[in-house]
């Protein structure tokens, strides 16, 4: 009787990056936000896999990359239940959930296009809230206007 494969097996990575459980309607927007489709670097990535935890989720897997606070604060408000790995000589050598800052200054662009950081070269600064529901929100720091998750472009 011949037995079915039901798992695909994927090269370790000796060096890099793992960003782990990504809502899987993000996964190609974390892709897009760190230019990952522009690198030489070998990337693996995955979506709407199964997740005992988040019933589906994304991954994406650099080699030979490590992120940088700004890079990993992008990750934060894409994906707050993001979960970086990275390592080393196939070692696991650091482990942590990403977590979105109090504060995002100049990666984010302001969605009113009368704030002074679009009309003059001052860069953008933001408040990271929450509100009532426990929605991330951006509050600028100019003209105080708040923007959902949905309306952030980063530079």
């Amino acid at each position: 009787m011949d037995k079915k494969r039901t798992e695909l097996i994927v090269s370790a990575i000796r060096s890099g990056t793992v960003i782990d459980h990504i809502p899987s309607d993000k996964t190609f927007q974390v892709i897009n936000m760190l230019n990952l489709e522009g690198t030489e670097n070998q990337v693996y990535f995955g979506t709407n896999l199964y997740s005992d935890k988040y019933i589906s989720k994304g991954i994406i897997k650099i080699s030979d990359t490590f992120f940088k606070e700004e890079e990993i604060s992008k990750i934060a408000l894409v994906a707050p239940s993001a979960t970086l790995i990275e390592i080393e000589d196939y070692e696991i050598t650091k482990k942590q959930k990403v977590k979105a800052p109090a504060t995002v200054d100049k990666i984010v662009k302001c969605y009113n296009p009368k704030c002074v950081t679009n009309t003059e070269t001052i860069p953008t600064k933001f408040k990271v809230i929450s509100d009532h529901k426990g929605n991330m929100k951006l509050s600028c720091h100019y003209c105080e206007k708040t923007m959902a998750k949905e309306n952030i472009e980063f530079y």
